[in-house]
């Protein structure tokens, strides 16, 4: 169980939600939800119009709506803004959504009833995952239409999946002893203005994304065994030298992983190569920058997290709805492009040492890493895979941030493409993975080669790992279920679990 302490979560908070574990909110955050929700009260009793509150909504916030209808305000907000389209997200990343929703109306700003939030509560407690398409946001007001969607369940209109089943929402409702929502001021609002969409998403791609890393981090090390590579460079006094911070944890894991070696050790003297090829050599430079990268994007999605982002937001000491930006996602867009251009980097340099290892004139090994080359094509087109992967993931890492369309008749002028950007990363993770995966098997063949000479602990537990579930490529077979099988160690983060080396991560 995750207690959901607004304002104090942890990026391993929010990854275990993701995972699955329950949540719920912290008892000490209910007094500021009430004390929020009665200065909305007070300001509604005051008679004055307030965005959000007894007004129309972007363009049309200078309507004024009547004491009597502002319930069918709040409803009339969330129907017409679930207008999302595409697939389905993933049930992981909308219930993420709900517990970073929970979170941000803990912190006594967003002016909902005590009962909208138990709601909201109970169905991430009871499995309820309201239906959101996974297309339509911008964002720019927040992430209105995926928000919509959710907020639309719980007032009883669209779907809700619920043990692997989908079903109509007030079904759904009702079977777990729920009743639909009647939205009072401001809360329809609130539920659909956020970022929380954008974020949960991210975060889920900041999650995987360290997974790869550390693979990664595993698989270079076995390509430099496999090539009779050099530790030499990742001595930690060169990186001293530079004085980054994520360069300096790369180079002393790589040099950890390979420690005690004695295929490292059969090449230490009079080796006639004098430099390795810069995927080898520059592991820590690129994996560093990369590290830092996904560090800095960390950051700033756990201060995200953490802080509210609906509009307008409601000071209750002061009974005062003050309208601003906080909804704006650019904080969110300029992290998933940060994670992008990471991902992409960790995948171009482990291709380059695929590339490498295949190539007898670079590795010094069989060509394609087959026993028998001519007869058996070995690893020629599992690298071709590997450089499409790795081509899609450079398409795919333009940053999203670059680009803005108005939108709402030119009221939101300026939007941050935060859903775009957030929503690619995990099939470029998935992408990322697979090319891990190639590394894995050509790197471990590579090794096999040196036989019986072997390489570290740390990289022969690794190596015994792979070899449980694929063995050595003796004679070209069926090479699709020898990749998924790689790929399914790096996408768990069983290779990372079966080697016990201290590796570096966001957290």
């Amino acid at each position: 169980m995750v207690t959901i302490t607004p304002g104090a979560m942890t990026l391993a908070d929010w990854n275990a939600i993701y995972e699955g574990a329950s949540a719920a909110l912290d008892a000490g955050a209910w007094d500021a939800i009430d004390r929020s929700a009665a200065a909305v009260a007070r300001i509604v009793a005051k008679g004055a119009p307030v965005y959000g509150i007894n007004t129309g909504f972007g363009k049309l916030a200078s309507v004024r709506i009547a004491d009597d209808e502002l319930s069918t305000l709040q409803r009339n907000i969330v129907l017409s803004h679930a207008a999302g389209t595409g697939a389905p997200s993933p049930t992981p990343i909308v219930r993420l959504m709900m517990a970073l929703k929970l979170a941000s109306f803990g912190m006594g700003a967003s002016g909902v009833q005590h009962a909208t939030v138990a709601m909201l509560e109970a169905m991430l407690a009871k499995g309820l995952t309201p239906v959101v398409p996974s297309q339509g946001s911008v964002g720019a007001s927040g992430d209105l239409a995926p928000l919509s969607h959710m907020a639309a369940a719980m007032i009883g209109v669209g779907q809700i999946e619920v043990g692997g089943k989908t079903l109509p929402a007030a079904e759904a409702l009702a079977a777990a002893g729920l009743s639909p929502l009647d939205l009072g001021p401001k809360e329809g609002l609130a539920l659909l203005n956020g970022t929380q969409f954008s974020t949960a998403n991210a975060l889920a791609g900041l999650f995987r994304a360290e997974t790869v890393f550390r693979s990664a981090l595993i698989t270079g090390a076995l390509s430099t065994e496999a090539a009779k590579g050099s530790d030499a460079p990742f001595d930690a006094r060169i990186h001293a030298l530079r004085g980054h911070a994520g360069q300096r944890e790369v180079g002393d894991a790589l040099r950890g992983l390979m420690a005690g070696s004695a295929i490292r050790a059969s090449h230490a003297v009079d080796d006639p190569r004098v430099q390795d090829p810069y995927c080898l050599r520059c592991q820590p430079q690129v994996m560093g920058a990369a590290l830092d990268l996904l560090r800095q994007a960390g950051t700033t999605l756990g201060i995200e997290a953490n802080g509210v982002s609906d509009n307008p937001l409601i000071f209750a000491d002061t009974d005062e709805a003050l309208s601003g930006g906080n909804f704006h996602a650019e904080p969110v867009a300029f992290a998933a492009d940060m994670i992008a251009l990471a991902l992409c980097e960790i995948g171009s340099i482990a291709e380059r040492r695929i590339a490498m290892l295949v190539d007898p004139a670079l590795s010094g090994l069989p060509a394609f890493l087959t026993p028998r080359p001519g007869l058996n094509s070995g690893f020629m087109i599992p690298q071709v895979t590997a450089a499409a992967l790795v081509s899609e993931n450079k398409q795919r890492a333009f940053p999203a941030s670059v680009d803005s369309i108005p939108t709402s008749a030119n009221q939101e002028d300026h939007v941050s493409m935060a859903a775009h950007g957030a929503r690619r990363l995990l099939d470029m993770a998935d992408n990322a993975s697979a090319v891990i995966g190639i590394e894995l098997l050509a790197a471990c063949q590579g090794i096999d080669f040196h036989a019986p000479l072997t390489s570290s602990n740390a990289l022969e537990a690794a190596h015994k790992h792979l070899r449980a579930a694929v063995p050595t490529l003796e004679e070209d077979r069926h090479f699709h279920p020898d990749m998924e099988a790689a790929t399914a160690l790096i996408r768990s983060g069983s290779l990372v679990a079966a080697v016990s080396a201290s590796l570096p991560g966001v957290g």
